[in-house]
Parts: structure tokens; C-alpha cells; sequence
């Protein structure tokens, strides 16, 4: 495979989705779906009837039909759920998922990059964090089965995941340590997935991915180079001005006025430095640009990720309202965008978009009941009888703190999972009346968008991103 100029950045559950991952790779870029809660959104989506029939058509391809079978029977609603019934819930990850979470997620991620791949001969990849581990070999597996192309991963040290697209690619038996809370040197807490006893059966060997690391210093960069279970392939480097979650600022945490982490000059990657490890690497975080594009080129890169330019395409997975409300905001030069040091469960910075009737206003937020029920971000840790709980600070905060959690952290802390699907109009009715509320995130450059909505124009299309960023550059 040649490189890519332009890698499309994974950008939240679902907004990465397969028509907006194939309509990148379809100009000979990269296009990359988010495989971050697939189990989730397919079940929800065929629960809405799958009214074009693609999901079905992709589940027809799938290696096994029983399999794929089950997933329809278990969620398939011809017609689609009323508007005001609550959707059927997905099983929640735990460190031995039942066989119904297992087939969902490999079938999902199958689907997923199956149809990205479908009509075209170019190159698709998939987005997975590291923080999501209990889902990562099921995810990677399924991705694999319909012959994705990249695996791209960050949120953590990925270390062994280029071992394991070694040994899924031989449907071999493959492992993955878990981080637990409380757990000593002697604990060895893992994760385990055997793909022939999966299918009762040997299938025929599959391709190794490339893997590419997202990272955001030269010390994380070297560690994956010289230390990951096998090969990788290169980087994304990824600065704090890029949407979702950001690495935390080094040293003591600063605040500005706004109540934003303060980055300095410490958290800029060195560049030199990356380009001695000896792989290709793409710069990311406001390089959505021709004039960027050719910066990075000239510092040595292979091109750059860009996700803000993309994320309000024709094709992306956000919905049509969020698009509608987003570029109007764009185009009244009113959009802002908050560094949130709290919202996220995990801990890290994250990025949020000020929108009207989202989780970025306060009032939202307080009215919101607080539940943990898709558990995605959750943290594990190590009970008094040697056996992993679950906890997340954005649960109930009664809940938390009787687990063990410190009451502290859950101040500020907002639903990630929940918000994000609803990005995708697929937001959960509850019985109680209550609706889910969005919750958008998005990179400091958004303002750079109105380039794309001049002479009256209220929606743009990937190719127009496409054709912007190659303008003028000088490889």
C-alpha cells in the first residue's frame, strides 16, 4: 500500500462512519471508520429498522450466517421502533463478555469496515481507543474479517496490539492485559479470545493490518517503536488542539481564565526527534489546511490527519440537526469550543462543542439523571476478594463512592457514551420521559470551516475537503 497524503481522523462514536470513511478512501486517501461503541450503534440501528437495507446486506457477507443471524433476531425491528419506545439495550463490556456481546462486536466491526470497503479498491482503516479495552480483540477481529487495511489506536500505550494483529491474522488464540485499580505486580488481570473456538472452525488466513500509533511525545513515540509485542508501522501525532479527548498538559495542571488546562511549548511533539525513530508519521490537531499540509510535508511527515474538516460533511455520521446547528454557528463566527478538564470519565481533557440543547450547557447537564448504562469508559478495579469491579465517575455518585471511588472525582463528570450516540440520532427514550441529551466534540479550528460555506452554502461535501487540502502542495 502506498501512503497516504491525508488520513481522515476517527472521530467519535460513529461521526467516522462508513459513508464518510468510503468517501474518503474513494480519493485515494484514507478514509477510517470509529470503531468505538459499533456494538452499540448497529443494535440501534437495526432497531430502527436499517430502512436502506445496507446493514442487512453487510451481515450477508459475514463468514457465518448463524452468527449473523442471531444478531438480526436478537435486534432487527422490520419497519423501526416507535419514536417513543426506549431502545433494547446491547450487553455492557465486562472482562468475560457473554457470547451474545462477543458476536455483536465482531459482527459490528465487520459491517462497519465491510461496507466502507464495498464498491471501491483503495484502503480503509479503523479508529480504536486503548482506554476501551474489553472490546479491542472482539473490535479488531471483526475489522479484520472484512480486511481493513490500518488499525490506528490511541488513548493509552497500545503496546501489545501490534502482537495481536499479528496472531488474529492466523486466527491463533490472543491475549491482552487490562488496567486494573488496585492491582499489585503479582496480578495478571487479561482478557482472552480464541477465534476457532469462536467459529467452531479454521477459516482461511487473514491480512496483518498496518498498525499506526496516535501519540503526543517523543518518549511515548520510542516506547512503541522499541518495546510494542510486534510491528509498527507509524505514527499520528497528535497535538492538543485536536477534537475529542486530549493527553493532559505536562507537569502541575494550570487552568486559564476560561477554566481550560494550559499547554506549553513542553507539549509539543519534537519533531526531529520523531522523524529519527524511522517511520512515517502524519501531523495532527489544527492541520486541516493546504498551507498546514505543506508545513508538515516539509518537517519531514507524510501528511497529516484532519477530523474537524470532515466532521460536518454531507457524509458524516453526526446528525443532520447538530450539522445544521454547528454551521450556523460557523457562519455567524459565534462557534466555541471548550477544553473541558472534567467532563470526560477517563480523565483526560476533552474537548467540547458550545451547543444549544447539549450537555455543554450547565442546565442540560444538572437535568440530566445521573446513569451509567452503556459503560464503555467505565474503570475496573480490583475488589477486596481478588475478583474487578466497575465503576465510573459519571455514575450515580452514591454508586461510585460505595465502590471505592474518591467522591471528588465526580465533579463535573458528564456521560460520554450516552451523548455521543445521541450525536448520531440515536439517543435513548427512557420511561421516566427523559431523552438523551448530545454531547459534541470537535477541534479548536473549527472556525476555519467557513471556507467551505461561502455564496450561501449550507453543507459541503468530503470531496471539497479533499480538493482544499491538495491545493498548492509541494510534496
Amino acid at each position: 500500500m502506498g501512503l497516504p497524503i491525508i488520513i481522515q481522523g476517527g472521530m467519535g462514536a460513529g461521526v467516522s462512519s462508513w459513508p464518510l470513511a468510503k468517501a474518503v478512501s474513494r480519493t485515494g486517501q484514507l478514509g477510517v471508520i470509529s470503531g468505538t461503541a459499533l456494538d452499540a450503534i448497529i443494535a440501534r440501528r437495526l432497531q430502527m429498522g436499517d430502512p436502506e437495507g445496507h446493514l442487512r446486506r453487510a451481515l450477508d457477507h459475514f463468514p457465518s450466517p448463524d452468527m449473523a443471524g442471531r444478531i438480526l433476531d436478537a435486534f432487527f425491528v422490520s419497519g423501526g421502533k416507535s419514536e417513543t419506545d426506549s431502545f433494547k439495550s446491547s450487553p455492557v463490556l465486562r472482562q468475560n463478555p457473554g457470547q451474545m456481546l462477543t458476536e455483536l462486536t465482531v459482527v459490528a466491526n465487520f459491517a462497519e469496515v465491510f461496507l466502507a470497503k464495498e464498491g471501491h479498491s483503495h484502503p480503509v482503516g479503523i479508529n480504536l481507543l486503548e482506554k476501551i479495552q474489553l472490546a479491542n480483540l472482539h473490535a479488531i477481529y471483526g475489522a479484520m474479517l472484512a480486511d481493513v487495511d490500518y488499525v490506528i489506536m490511541g488513548a493509552g500505550i497500545p503496546r501489545e496490539i501490534p502482537g495481536v494483529l499479528d496472531k488474529l491474522a492466523g486466527h491463533e488464540k490472543v491475549s491482552l492485559k487490562i488496567s486494573v485499580h488496585g492491582a499489585t505486580a503479582k496480578d495478571d488481570f487479561r482478557i482472552h479470545f480464541d477465534p476457532v473456538a469462536f467459529f467452531s472452525r479454521q477459516l482461511p488466513g487473514l491480512k496483518r493490518p498496518g498498525f499506526l500509533g496516535i501519540i503526543s511525545s517523543v518518549t511515548l513515540g520510542l516506547l512503541l517503536a522499541k518495546k510494542s509485542t510486534g510491528k509498527v508501522d507509524g505514527f499520528i501525532i497528535e497535538g492538543p488542539s485536536a477534537g475529542g479527548h486530549n493527553a493532559p498538559p505536562r507537569g502541575k495542571l494550570t487552568l486559564n481564565q476560561k477554566g481550560e488546562p494550559v499547554y506549553s511549548r513542553r507539549d509539543e511533539a519534537d519533531i526531529k526527534k520523531i522523524c529519527a525513530l524511522g517511520l512515517p508519521f502524519w501531523l495532527a490537531g489544527s492541520y486541516g489546511s493546504p498551507e498546514k499540509l505543506n508545513e508538515a510535508l516539509s518537517l519531514g511527515a507524510s501528511g497529516v490527519q484532519v477530523g474537524t474538516a470532515f466532521a460536518f460533511t454531507k457524509e458524516s455520521g453526526f446528525s443532520e440537526s447538530i450539522k445544521r446547528k454547528a454551521i450556523q454557528k460557523i457562519i455567524q463566527d459565534t462557534a466555541e469550543v471548550f477544553t473541558d478538564p472534567l467532563a470526560s470519565p477517563t480523565g483526560f481533557p476533552f474537548k467540547v462543542l458550545n451547543l444549544e440543547g447539549t450537555l455543554s450547557e450547565e442546565a442540560e447537564y444538572r437535568r440530566r439523571p445521573r446513569v451509567c448504562n452503556q459503560g464503555y469508559l467505565r474503570h475496573m478495579y480490583k475488589r477486596p476478594d481478588g475478583s474487578i469491579g466497575y465503576r465510573c465517575p459519571a455514575e450515580p455518585v452514591e454508586a461510585y463512592v460505595k465502590k471505592g471511588g474518591h467522591l471528588e472525582d465526580t465533579k463535573g463528570r458528564k456521560c460520554l457514551c450516552n451523548g455521543l450516540l445521541t450525536n448520531l440520532d440515536l439517543a435513548q427514550q427512557y420511561k421516566n420521559g427523559y431523552m438523551e441529551k448530545p454531547l459534541v466534540t470537535i477541534g479548536d479550528d473549527i472556525l476555519s470551516l467557513s471556507r467551505f460555506l461561502r455564496n450561501g452554502n449550507v453543507f459541503y461535501s468530503v470531496n471539497e475537503v479533499i480538493e482544499s487540502l491538495l491545493t498548492r502542495v509541494h510534496p
